[in-house]
């Protein structure tokens, strides 16, 4: 594999206002963000809500300008020059998670599906619709010509978040960046929906970015992952090595939150508090220390990422066993 994508500390703070009087803060999105991504990999970003998965698709995409950092896609870095931004909006396409705002409830669905097409003026009238009925298909929404008459509301759900796989696979992408993509639907769907994605990742080689808090459905479809913690990259590589040997305490206590306790395991012991100070202090240093049960004192200086083995990074001083 070759890289496909590249971002080289991405960052972004927003500023939060304070109510009644009391002081603003400030949020840190993204945070001194890196990773690569390979031509036909499966790259996950998990982390709790407000770790900031979201804002670095955002960011990615240039919906969303960066505070600093650099964005390289097949090779060249990513500007605000009108050509730069047509690149990667071209070749890089997104799913959102809820395919009810996602979509236009006033437009049929072979308007919505071709509208990227209208957008950046490829093809003519027949030559769209002609795409529209092949994307329809490649999402197993048939009859297809029915299907493009219809409006949204004639659809269930899990119809509906096809035609949004369908909307981004319309200008044959290179990166598709799938944000909770299935967390709205059925969990007999979700399965189907997976399928489908990797089914279309293996026959076009498409690269995708997915965003999710849910770990099981991240094995299942992912091949690294990245560990957010409040903006951070915490733990990065192989999926199958951090999911089974987290070294974060962080990344552990996400898995414990989707299993029961194992007794022999005698890390999980210690639990993760779930109040979390917002205090000036929990801001310096290690950002987990004020829910960790194992900071010591190294913890009040930031940790960088260091390098396990080659397919595993880890930004801790503790490093679980």
């Amino acid at each position: 594999m070759s890289e496909i994508l590249r971002v080289e500390n991405l960052k972004k703070y927003f500023t939060k206002k304070g109510m009644f009087g009391s002081k603003s803060s400030t949020v840190k999105a993204a945070d001194n963000v890196s990773f690569s991504l390979e031509k036909g990999e499966v790259m996950v970003l998990a982390g709790e809500s407000g770790s900031g998965k979201s804002t670095i698709a955002k960011l990615i995409l240039k919906s969303v300008e960066a505070d600093s950092g650099r964005i390289f896609f097949d090779g060249h870095e990513i500007d605000n020059q009108e050509k730069s931004l047509e690149k990667i909006r071209m070749n890089c396409q997104m799913i959102h998670q809820d395919p009810y705002d996602s979509i236009n409830p006033r437009m049929k669905i072979g308007d919505i599906v071709s509208e990227p097409l209208e957008i950046h003026k490829i093809g003519n009238g027949d030559e769209r619709f002609k795409r529209v009925i092949e994307v329809l298909k490649e999402v197993k929404l048939e009859p297809a010509e029915d299907i493009a008459k219809r409006f949204p509301h004639m659809l269930s759900g899990g119809q509906r978040q096809r035609v949004v796989l369908a909307r981004a696979l319309t200008l044959k992408p290179r990166v598709i960046l799938a944000d909770e993509p299935v967390s709205m639907l059925d969990v007999s769907i979700r399965a189907e929906m997976l399928e489908l994605m990797h089914d279309l990742r293996r026959k076009y080689n498409i690269s995708f970015i997915y965003i999710t808090h849910d770990l099981a459905t991240a094995r299942h479809f992912g091949q690294r992952i990245a560990i957010l913690y409040r903006g951070k990259i915490v733990e990065i590589g192989s999926i199958d090595r951090i999911l089974t040997k987290p070294k974060h305490p962080y990344t552990q206590a996400l898995l414990d939150a989707i299993s029961e306790p194992d007794p022999n395991n005698l890390h999980r012991d210690k639990k993760i508090r779930i109040n979390e100070p917002t205090n000036e202090e929990s801001e310096q240093g290690c950002k987990f220390r004020a829910r960790c049960p194992y900071a010591i004192e190294e913890c009040k200086e930031e940790p960088n990422l260091e390098t396990i083995d080659d397919s595993h990074h880890v930004a801790c001083f503790v490093k679980l066993d």
